[in-house]
């Protein structure tokens, strides 16, 4: 199987702290890989890392076999979509007023194929409600909405069930498994709740102090991993 993403040793620092020491990792394509890791243990600064937002100290990655610092990564991160903590709404518009924008940018004319995404995300009913309206479920839903409005391969999701009701969980849940089932989009889905992606991953990596400590495909889950993993554990909500 093809890898949609590879790092090779691929390190973070600030100053004198380090927050990611040398990450090795695979995803391969139409996987769902969980990333796995407490609060603080580097996920958000490694998805920033992938997504270009920031540049890595030392290492390298690669997105579909395109070296990440090269001209070409260009080109291959208009494969991906991602949703980096807080979805970016403009709350005084409406879901379809933000996907309208957001093909806008992206330079899309095609708006009437809009509905059809709301209905993706099971948004297609919320007519002229305002984002600042939506539930928090909601929001989750039309950031994912503009992720996917690129038509991304690799979608990639920064604890996109954080702060939703068990319900919203469910509903995020089946979204996530939907897309990789109908769509066959490889999706990179980061959480502190090991008991919440073994529902829907099929490969993890467990990040652990700014480093890939295991990488397992689903059913191999020692007990080891899920007394470690399986509940919330404190920290801050950057990592």
């Amino acid at each position: 199987m093809d890898a949609v993403l590879r790092t090779e040793a691929l390190t973070k620092s600030y100053k004198d702290h380090s927050v990611l020491k040398g990450v090795d990792m695979e995803i391969p394509e139409g996987s769902i890989y969980g990333l796995v890791g407490r609060n603080g243990a580097g996920k958000t600064t490694l998805i920033r890392l992938i997504c270009g937002l920031q540049r890595p100290t030392s290492g390298s990655y690669t997105l579909w076999g395109v070296l990440g610092d090269s001209d070409e990564a260009l080109l291959a991160r208009r494969r991906m979509g991602a949703v980096v903590e807080t979805p970016a709404l403009y709350h005084e518009l409406t879901a379809e007023e933000n996907l309208t924008a957001q093909y806008k940018v992206l330079g899309r004319r095609d708006f009437d194929s809009i509905p059809a995404l709301l209905r993706t995300v099971d948004l297609e009913g919320t007519g002229k409600k305002k984002v600042r309206d939506f539930s928090l479920g909601m929001r989750q839903r039309l950031g994912i909405a503009l992720a996917l409005a690129g038509e991304p391969e690799f979608l990639i999701l920064d604890e996109p069930t954080n702060g939703l009701d068990p319900q919203g969980i469910i509903e995020m849940r089946e979204l996530l498994c939907r897309l990789n089932r109908e769509k066959g989009i490889t999706l990179l889905i980061s959480s502190h709740l090991l008991s919440e992606l073994s529902r829907q991953a099929t490969h993890y990596g467990f990040l652990e102090d700014g480093r890939i400590v295991r990488q397992v495909a689903a059913g191999e889950v020692g007990e080891d991993l899920e007394g470690y993993y399986m509940d919330v554990v404190g920290g801050g909500r950057h990592g």
